[in-house]
């Protein structure tokens, strides 16, 4: 005898079957012994995330500090999270680029050109500093805006038209420079203080690694009690204060290298807060939701109303806009913009560490924390090989192995995951 209407009966039944079949609560209820096994099924459904790069830094890291015991000094580890800064901002434009599975090979020339308009308009044209770092920056807004336009709107393959600014934007930045090829910047000037400033007070690297800690806490919790709220799974407490000892181990380790040397460096800090707010921007917001569907399904997306060409354009215009911010910390290195600037292997870094760091080749999946691992791994690399005395030869051809790897590994997890019914 049924005690309410067959809609009452099926709604209710819906919604027991779905909470009884929720993984999420199914691993929660069990314990570490059920997160345990949860990250077994992940790894063996090909959803590695970050854990491929994390090791590979371990090994690395181990591998060079057994040749070398200065590998994990002070000194040498600060000094590779600052040389980080320049690739790994530059890549957080190209993991936007990657997400809508296409292509961009112009960041290297747009980040030379870029410190070639700031030290013309500084140096030879005598502008104040703070306003012609603006418009070299705007310039490479301006230079990306344009590839995404002739990509979106008149439909010129991405690889082409970049490929096009590639070498526009080099022949450009010659002809600004002159005959002299070289223009030197203020030694004191804000560009040189990029990678040159550090906080020397203690309180600074720690303060830092406070804030980041707390916050990640903050957030957490907050995102906890949204989901309680609106009577979705939510993490518990235990795994909320787990998940912020993680964070903050790594954060105070870092904290205490710096305070070890000359204190927390002005890159660190930029370069962190460029990755948290792209972050921010793909994982909290409409656009960011956007961006991903447009890498997903470009069809799908433009049919569910998103404006398509409009994402596109944005995208390569933030793409040109941090190769610009990149050209500045580059600049920054030699106090200088000259001929090599954006030249050698720097395109091919700034793909590298993004792909290295776990953003898809194939399009829909990554994160702009891959930029910050990426970075760090290619800048270990170039390190060690420095400590070492090895020729760029070898850490080239290093490089591109550990980036083949990278790819083959994307392969191997798209077509685990199509195997399992989880792509």
């Amino acid at each position: 005898m049924t005690t309410g209407t067959p809609t009452e009966e099926t709604d209710g039944a819906a919604k027991g079957a779905s909470t009884a079949l929720d993984p999420r609560l199914l691993v929660r209820q069990e314990g570490f012994k059920g997160y345990a096994g949860d990250l077994g099924r992940r790894l063996r459904t090909g959803e590695l995330g970050s854990v491929p790069v994390v090791v590979g830094l371990l090994i690395i890291a181990a591998v060079f500090q057994l040749q070398d015991s200065a590998f994990l000094s002070a000194n040498n580890l600060s000094d590779l999270f600052i040389q980080s800064a320049g690739t790994g901002l530059i890549a957080v434009g190209i993991v936007f680029v990657l997400i809508l599975g296409e292509i961009d090979l112009s960041v290297g020339s747009v980040s030379g050109m870029s410190a070639a308009v700031l030290a013309v308009f500084n140096v030879n044209q005598g502008m104040n500093e703070v306003l012609a770092l603006i418009l070299a920056i705007l310039t490479g807004t301006a230079a990306g805006a344009l590839h995404g336009f002739f990509f979106a709107k008149i439909g010129v393959p991405a690889f082409v038209v970049t490929l096009a600014g590639l070498l526009g934007w080099n022949g450009l930045m010659l002809q600004i420079l002159g005959p002299t090829g070289t223009i030197n910047l203020d030694d004191d000037g804000v560009v040189a203080q990029l990678t040159n400033h550090y906080f020397s007070d203690k309180i600074a690297a720690t303060g830092l690694a406070t804030v980041c800690s707390l916050a990640f806490l903050g957030f957490s919790l907050l995102d906890a009690r949204r989901r309680k709220a609106a009577g979705v799974p939510s993490r518990p407490l235990s795994e909320i204060i787990l998940r912020t000892v993680v964070v903050a181990v790594p954060a105070f380790a870092a904290a205490a290298v710096f305070n070890s040397y000359k204190g927390l460096p002005l890159a660190v800090v930029i370069f962190l807060g460029v990755v948290l707010l792209s972050d921010f921007v793909l994982r909290r917001t409409t656009y960011g939701r956007k961006v991903f569907a447009v890498g997903g399904s470009s069809e799908a997306a433009g049919r569910a109303g998103i404006n398509v060409p409009m994402i596109r354009i944005t995208v390569y215009a933030i793409a040109g806009t941090m190769a610009a911010v990149g050209g500045m910390f580059f600049a920054s290195q030699i106090n200088a913009a000259n001929q090599s600037s954006g030249a050698g292997s720097l395109l091919m870094n700034c793909i590298a560490a993004a792909v290295i760091g776990g953003t898809s080749l194939f399009g829909g999946r990554g994160k702009t924390w891959s930029a910050l691992l990426g970075a760090l791994v290619i800048q270990s690399i170039n390190s060690g090989m420095a400590l070492l005395g090895t020729g760029s030869a070898v850490r080239d051809m290093i490089t591109g192995a550990v980036l083949l790897a990278a790819v083959v590994i994307d392969s191997v997890s798209r077509r685990t995951q199509k195997t399992a019914g989880r792509a």
